[in-house]
């Protein structure tokens, strides 16, 4: 198993993104169940968790501190911060903010949560752009210079965005979400990251489940589902998105592997320098991902999927006109 490079970390290119364990797809599991989850990640050679403030407001860090904490120096440990819960009198709520006091503060918070005394790699989570981005960059940086944090990233932003960024401090790790039906870092953001050296870590790589072809339903999704306010999963064009689903499966049986290592393995093949972190509830679905790890595609079976699901071939936007306002990505021309 070749391991990939992440800023000064060398990690295997399948990590565990943590968010869902706290929230977002329905229920979180229970924190036992959770740290079933984290003890087999471990257990299985994970080396790379992803976290972030902003991921249960503060609820998935202080999961996973004590989990971690006696394997620190084993794995990289990687957050996020300038979007966080802030209370408000009618409760919290999830703030962008990249001044540079709250990136600070909510690294200063997620380091007490993580029980640790450094961040491997902390990313600004999204580009506040009221704030210049060369501001928050520079916060990051005085948090490396403060010995808080060792390698800082971005997460959801433009080629045009990372060149300026990295003019401030070297920028070690850029964060997208990327998979076989969502294409935008192939506008630009891959190529950038390849010429000034960054690692790309691409988050959903199983397309939010669709990819792992698991009879989702989407007229049965928990209320909090984030899935419910996407354009991907509204019924009209979730059905057209299924009708996907018989040709990519063939592929699958015909490579001999499971849908999600399938997608992975899309991932893993047509980028040398990748890391997926694909987030799961599941121990058996856990397992299941890390089967990736060593499959390789063959040409032909790449250009199989790609002309199979591609950005004009699946129906509906990534994110609603609020959320896509919120991200800082180049979009194909439709």
């Amino acid at each position: 198993m070749s391991k990939r490079s992440i800023g000064p970390f060398e990690v295997h290119p399948i990590g565990l993104g943590c968010m869902n364990l706290s929230h977002a797809y329905g229920q979180p599991p229970t924190p036992e169940d959770a740290a079933k989850v984290v003890h087999r990640a471990l257990d299985l050679g994970v080396n790379l968790f992803d976290t972030a403030a902003l991921y249960g407001f503060g609820s998935n860090e202080t999961l996973l501190g004590p989990l971690l904490k006696s394997h620190r120096s084993e794995i990289t440990l990687c957050s996020k911060g300038g979007m966080a819960g802030v209370q408000f009198p009618d409760g919290l709520k999830r703030v962008i903010d990249g001044r540079p006091e709250a990136i600070k503060k909510n690294c200063e918070d997620s380091l007490t949560r993580l029980k640790t005394d450094v961040i491997d790699l902390y990313y600004l989570h999204r580009w506040d752009k009221k704030v210049p981005i060369e501001d928050s960059v520079g916060a990051l940086s005085d948090l490396i210079k403060e010995g808080k944090v060792r390698a800082i990233g971005l997460s959801e932003v433009s080629s045009a965005t990372i060149k300026k960024a990295h003019q401030v401090h070297p920028i070690s790790a850029v964060q997208t979400e990327y998979s076989l039906w969502s294409r935008n870092p192939e506008i630009a953001v891959l190529k950038t990251c390849e010429e000034l050296n960054i690692a790309f870590v691409a988050f959903s790589p199983v397309a939010r489940g669709f990819l792992c072809a698991i009879g989702l339903d989407v007229t049965q999704l928990d209320p909090k589902d984030i899935r419910r306010a996407m354009p991907r999963f509204e019924l009209e064009n979730f059905k057209k998105n299924q009708a996907l689903l018989p040709g990519y499966l063939k592929i699958a049986q015909e490579v001999g592997c499971s849908p999600a290592q399938l997608a992975l393995s899309w991932l893993l093949t047509k980028e040398p320098k990748l890391i997926a972190i694909p987030g799961t509830q599941n121990v058996e679905h856990l397992s299941d991902n890390w089967g990736a790890v060593d499959l390789r595609l063959s040409d032909q079976v790449m250009l199989a999927l790609d002309e199979l699901i591609n950005q004009k071939t699946v129906s509906g936007s990534r994110y609603n006109a609020q959320n896509s306002v919120e991200v800082d990505t180049e979009d194909f021309v439709s």
